[in-house]
């Protein structure tokens, strides 16, 4: 009996040592699981915020790179001051800061030959170029038309009498415009006698109207503009048979100070008369250049 009694408690007992002994040890490994759900969102709350932190970092890096800093050098420097392009003088400033001289056959030789350097060779240059013998005496700026022409022309009035033929013209007077052929011809009313004079410029008068009137009658001088005879001479209308004298309106300077040859236009239709027999004619001692 005394046995019975021992054994159970002994049951009982050992039964409580063992339960209280499961429940240390659940309790000891229930708090060791809770912590680490904690952790985990915690340290990816962390690195997340590091990521953000590193990202916006950079980007103030960036900015900071692309604002230039200015350094001690680039303070020091001025501005470089801009450089005024020299303005090219024009005829009109050369020739108003300048006294007008006479011109001469050596003018007209170095106009020719400028024109025609890369136009023509070396050898067709040669024979461009005019003797001496070639050129009548020129104005030495004392003259009037009239009293010019008496002077390089005195036997003006046997040569007009003796002239017949019709389409051409003893003395041809060159000019750069029209206003100026009109001044010329009436400069020369002491000179002309009773030879007849022909207006040969383009302005207000065609050309078939000129060729027309060269055709009509004896015509003992032609005053107009190298366009315009350029022109006749091309359609026949005028002939440089009967020519004897040309004078050309060298010296007369319009508003802008500016020559005959000056003009770029005028000088283009000039050289293109010049070539149209007149320089031939001239070899051939046929006919006489003046400069006015």
């Amino acid at each position: 009996m005394g046995d019975d009694l021992g054994d159970e408690w002994w049951a009982h007992e050992g039964k409580s040592d063992v339960s209280d002994a499961e429940e240390e040890t659940q309790q000891d490994e229930q708090p060791t699981e809770k912590p680490n759900l904690k952790t985990k969102p915690e340290k990816r709350k962390s690195v997340t915020e590091k990521t953000a932190k590193a990202k916006k970092k950079k980007k103030n890096e960036q900015k900071e790179c692309v604002i230039p800093q200015k350094t001690d050098t680039d303070e020091g420097k001025s501005p470089k001051p801009k450089r005024k392009r020299k303005k090219k003088k024009t005829i009109t400033d050369v020739l108003s800061s300048s006294e007008p001289k006479p011109g001469c056959p050596a003018d007209l030789q170095n106009v020719v030959t400028q024109y025609f350097s890369d136009k023509r060779s070396v050898i067709e240059q040669e024979e461009l170029k005019l003797l001496d013998s070639c050129f009548l005496s020129s104005n030495d700026l004392t003259h009037t038309l009239s009293s010019y022409l008496k002077q390089v022309c005195p036997k003006w009035s046997k040569i007009q009498k003796q002239h017949t033929q019709q389409s051409s013209v003893v003395l041809l007077i060159v000019c750069s415009s029209a206003l100026r052929t009109i001044e010329l011809i009436k400069q020369l009313t002491a000179f002309k006698g009773e030879a007849k004079v022909l207006k040969l410029f383009a302005k207000h008068i065609k050309v078939e109207e000129q060729v027309k009137l060269l055709q009509k009658g004896v015509t003992h001088i032609g005053v107009g503009t190298p366009g315009r005879i350029s022109a006749l001479i091309e359609k026949e209308g005028l002939s440089l048979r009967a020519l004897k004298y040309l004078v050309l309106d060298w010296n007369w300077r319009d508003q802008k100070l500016r020559r005959m040859v000056d003009v770029p236009e005028v000088k283009l239709d000039f050289m293109k008369l010049l070539e149209s027999g007149i320089l031939n004619a001239c070899k051939e001692d046929k006919v006489k250049i003046g400069l006015f």
